[in-house]
């Protein structure tokens, strides 16, 4: 064995070697991601649209469930690795897996338009699809506070349209989620925001990542957000062993049970 730590990479049947101290100083950490999921070294300019995704989910402020979970861990004394997983455990379907279920719904869409639909048409007939067989929400669309508009969406959406127009990408996922976002509108009859499962979903769609690998990558970019936060509460110090900050615990105040045996 060389005492040299060497990088080594499995990519349909072929298997190559690069030292890493050749990476170490010249590969980027998304270039990284890309090279360790996908077996090659993207562009630059792919790396830069990637960079630009796991940038824009790091954190979403301190009311995530996933960050209650890590700074409610630090304070019953669970160190940072455990605050971290105690976290990434809950980015699951309805917290943190919208991303993977909207790579996987616009890949309907896109199948439909494959087929010879026309794209709004093909919206319209994968929404009612995707309500009836999996959900009456829609991955990736609506949000609790940000409303009409997600400002992360919108941003992230013009980096996809200047992405195309360069040669990075198709620009047909980016078309997609317009069009869910032009049908949604006019069946709620309001704006119904693309969030940033819905936008980064587009950037890993466009960028050919699968759903599941969607989803990890949301996982390892949010993963930022909770180690800041878990570093913040246990240099704050005090105790939460509950959802609920203490002076706003939740007193049960109905009819006694026994009382009534």
């Amino acid at each position: 064995m060389s005492p040299n730590p060497t990088f080594r990479r499995h990519c349909n049947n072929y298997c190559f070697l690069t030292p890493i101290e050749d990476l170490i100083g010249h590969v980027s950490f998304a270039q990284m991601i890309w090279l360790m999921t996908r077996g090659a070294l993207p562009t630059q300019k792919q790396a830069d649209l990637l960079e630009c995704a796991l940038v824009a989910a790091v954190d979403h402020g301190p009311q995530a469930p996933s960050i209650v979970a890590a700074r409610m861990a630090v304070t019953c004394g669970v160190p940072l690795n455990g605050a971290m997983a105690s976290a990434v455990n809950m980015l699951d379907d309805v917290h943190g897996g919208a991303g993977e279920q909207a790579v996987e719904l616009y890949g309907w869409i896109d199948d439909a338009m494959q087929d010879g639909l026309e794209i709004s048409a093909a919206t319209a007939q994968m929404i009612d699809l995707w309500q009836v067989e999996r959900s009456k929400y829609l991955p990736g669309f609506g949000h609790r506070f940000h409303t009409p508009e997600d400002p992360r969406a919108p941003r992230l959406l013009a980096l996809v349209a200047q992405a195309a127009t360069d040669g990075t990408v198709s620009g047909r996922f980016g078309q997609i989620g317009q069009a869910l976002q032009d049908v949604l509108n006019e069946r709620a009859g309001k704006p119904v925001p693309m969030n940033i499962d819905g936008a980064t979903a587009v950037i890993y769609a466009e960028l050919g990542f699968s759903g599941p690998l969607a989803r990890g990558l949301f996982c390892l970019s949010r993963s930022v957000g909770i180690l800041a936060h878990a570093w913040e509460q246990m240099q704050q110090g005090g105790r939460n062993k509950g959802p609920t900050p203490p002076g706003y615990r939740w007193t049960y105040d109905g009819p006694n049970p026994i009382s009534e045996v």
